[in-house]
C-alpha cells in the first residue's frame, strides 16, 4: 500500500512540477548570475520540492510553491556569495519616459511589453543581470515568468507593497539602462529640430 501511495506521489510530482524545471533554470541563472549555482539552486529546489511533495496542496499553484522554495533556498545559501549591496539614487530616473516615447512612436495598448517582447537580447539579459538583487527578482518573477504581485509577495516572504516598489524602482533602472539601447535599434527616434 505505501509502495502504491509513493507511485501515485512520484506520478503527481513528475506531472505538476518537473514541468516548471525551465522556468526555474531561467530564474535561477538571474539570482545566481552562474550556470553551475544555477544547477545546483534548481537541483536543490527539485530534490525539497520531492521530499515534501506530499505536504503540497493539490490544485494549488505548484509553480508559485516550487518557487518560493528555491527563494527561500537561495537566501539561506546562496545570498551571502552576492557582492555588497548596491547604492543608488532614482532621481534622475524619470518616471515612464521610455515607454512613453514608445506609445508615442507606436500604437500599442503595452508599450512595455512589446519593447520587452521585441529587444529581449544579450543588452537587456545583461541590463537585468545587473540590477541590484532585491529588484532583479521582483522583475524577473514579474516580466519573465508572469506572476502576479500577491503570488510575488508570497514566493519572496516581502510585503505586496514592497514587491509593488521594488518593481517600479526595477522598471525605472531598466529603462535607463535600456534607453541608449533603444535609440540606436530605432525604437526611439531622434528628436526633430
Amino acid at each position: 500500500m505505501a509502495d502504491q501511495t509513493q507511485k501515485r506521489l512520484r506520478e503527481r510530482y513528475e506531472k505538476e512540477a518537473m514541468v516548471h524545471i525551465d522556468a526555474l533554470m531561467r530564474t535561477a541563472r538571474r539570482m545566481t548570475k552562474s550556470e553551475s549555482d544555477a544547477e545546483d539552486l534548481v537541483q536543490e529546489t527539485m530534490l525539497k520540492a520531492y521530499r515534501f511533495f506530499d505536504k503540497f496542496e493539490e490544485g494549488t499553484n505548484c509553480k508559485a510553491w516550487l518557487f518560493k522554495i528555491m527563494t527561500n533556498i537561495f537566501i539561506n545559501n546562496y545570498r551571502s556569495k552576492a557582492k555588497a549591496p548596491q547604492s543608488l539614487t532614482f532621481d534622475d530616473i524619470d518616471d515612464g519616459f521610455l515607454f512613453g516615447q514608445l506609445a508615442k512612436n507606436k500604437a500599442v495598448t503595452d508599450p512595455e511589453k512589446e519593447f520587452f517582447s521585441k529587444i529581449f537580447d544579450d543588452d537587456v539579459r545583461s541590463a537585468i543581470n545587473d540590477l541590484p538583487e532585491d529588484f532583479r527578482l521582483v522583475v524577473v518573477l514579474s516580466f519573465l515568468e508572469g506572476f502576479a504581485y500577491q503570488e510575488i509577495a508570497d514566493i519572496t516572504g516581502l510585503q505586496i507593497g514592497t514587491v509593488k516598489s521594488r518593481l517600479h524602482r526595477g522598471r525605472k533602472l531598466l529603462q535607463k539602462a535600456l534607453f541608449d539601447y533603444a535609440q540606436r535599434n530605432g525604437f526611439i527616434k531622434e528628436p526633430q529640430n
